[in-house]
């Protein structure tokens, strides 16, 4: 018992550590010939729903609850801008899971990061 408290305050720094501070791997998701995902039917709601509560271009200080101020998804252009960063937080692929992000409820479904990766990876048309 002693011990596990005593690794309290190290899981919670660990917790609160400021968000970009480590990226998880490549999820290696590829873009299918096939793929119907766009901005107006994928990225602006996966964004709406999971992302731009804390990544947006209308929010200051601590209203971004940590989230570095050059890393907004208000658009599929801005999306565009982080990639890599965000296939390293937040989607999933044959490679990895990445679920760093977001931090907190409500979160991505397996198959919804699976959908990102492969938005991500067709370049977030």
């Amino acid at each position: 018992m002693v011990r596990l408290l005593a690794l309290c305050p190290v899981l919670w720094f660990a917790a609160c550590e400021e968000e970009g501070d480590e990226d998880g791997p490549p999820s290696g998701a590829v873009c299918p010939e096939t793929s119907t995902l766009t901005w107006d039917n994928f990225g602006k709601p996966f964004m709406t729903n999971y992302c731009t509560r804390c990544h947006s271009t209308a929010l200051t200080g601590s209203a971004r609850q940590g989230a570095p101020n050059d890393h907004n998804f208000d658009s599929a252009a801005l999306v565009r801008e982080e990639i890599e960063h965000t296939d390293e937080q937040a989607a999933a692929g044959p490679d990895a899971v990445n679920t760093l992000m977001p931090i907190g409820a409500p979160t991505p479904s397996e198959d919804e990061r699976r959908q990102l990766g492969e938005w991500l990876a067709c370049g977030a048309p």
